[in-house]
């Protein structure tokens, strides 16, 4: 294989990379008649886990920018976030009871570090969230883990449910940066 074709393989374009390896090969070396129409792969764009992703993503940007204050970068801040995210995400056991104008959700785990990150996000995303959508929220510590009651479109809040109101805006990407960067956003 050619340094080109050695580059494009590393570059994740292993399609081009067979291509211009085999055009070399037919080159003198094959007939002509035996050429096969060279395909090109779609370039490879996951991080592969999600997390892992985030801070790719992160990085790249922080080393783009001409400006990143490299003094101030914390990745462990956001891997340890991270962290918490997927607690709850996938970890916590959510139950939900309807109140009126919308829903009060129970969040809660028996494994310490699940109910750590369980009351980090919520009183962060009650604290950040308050008056989006035009819901009011307000985040109680409960023993497990934290309430969350959101009250505004009741319709609306009950279907989310729980997890889909954590979602809601693109809060999370700004929010990450400011955490690889040294900034607190879960200060109120």
């Amino acid at each position: 294989m050619t340094k080109t074709g050695l580059l494009l393989v590393m570059l994740g374009l292993p399609g081009l990379a067979l291509a211009e390896d085999q055009a070399g090969h037919m080159m003198g070396h094959t007939a002509p008649h035996a050429m096969a129409p060279a395909t090109v792969a779609p370039a490879i764009t996951e991080g592969g886990q999600a997390a892992f992703a985030a801070i790719q993503e992160i990085v790249s940007r922080l080393m783009a920018d001409p400006d990143t204050d490299w003094n101030r970068v914390n990745i462990e801040a956001l891997r340890l976030h991270l962290i918490d995210m997927d607690n709850v995400t996938l970890h916590a056991r959510v139950a939900a009871e309807e109140v009126d104008g919308g829903a009060k959700f129970l969040v809660t785990s028996d494994a310490p570090a699940v109910s750590a990150s369980i009351r980090a996000m919520v009183f962060a995303h009650a604290a950040a969230l308050d008056g989006v959508e035009e819901w009011h929220m307000q985040a109680e510590e409960i023993p497990g883990g934290a309430s969350l009651t959101v009250t505004g479109d009741p319709a609306r809040i009950r279907a989310l449910g729980f997890i889909g109101i954590m979602t809601v805006g693109m809060h999370h990407q700004a929010h990450h940066l400011a955490l690889a960067t040294g900034q607190n956003p879960h200060a109120h």
